[in-house]
């Protein structure tokens, strides 16, 4: 797909994007309908982008937000270990959708996808003691 010094294009990106969670496909059509893209430098630990995932997936439950992939994702992420990853993010062109998008140390590889959807949430999230 490309180097690891130079960001993957949206035909590249385009190719990839196939069957690797629920959110993939609908995140090439997102991608391919002009949806902004942000592809982060440089990579980040295993344990912190693992975590993020996981923490955005027991929020997303607990508030009632709709996901696709992010269950799928965070245990695609759980089977690497001692490893960076490099990840982006595409917002769909109505805003409706913000995907994420995780690849290898390189960026060369795409690992897994999800999506949340932009909605208010279902139920307001339950306060913690002393908060």
């Amino acid at each position: 797909m490309t180097s690891q010094n130079e960001h993957p294009t949206r035909p590249d990106l385009a190719t990839v994007l196939t069957d690797r969670t629920a959110a993939c496909s609908p995140d090439r059509e997102a991608l391919l309908a002009g949806g902004e893209l942000r592809l982060f430098d440089g990579a980040a630990p295993d344990w912190m982008v693992r975590g993020i995932a996981a923490s955005r997936l027991r929020h997303s439950r607990r508030i009632g937000l709709t996901t696709l992939g992010l269950d799928e994702s965070v245990e695609i992420l759980s089977r690497h270990r001692n490893v960076s990853f490099r990840t982006g993010i595409l917002d769909a062109p109505d805003r409706s959708w913000f995907y994420t998008l995780y690849f290898d140390a390189t960026g060369t590889e795409l690992l897994a996808c999800s999506a949340v959807k932009n909605q208010p949430p279902a139920r307001k999230p339950a306060r913690r003691p002393g908060t």
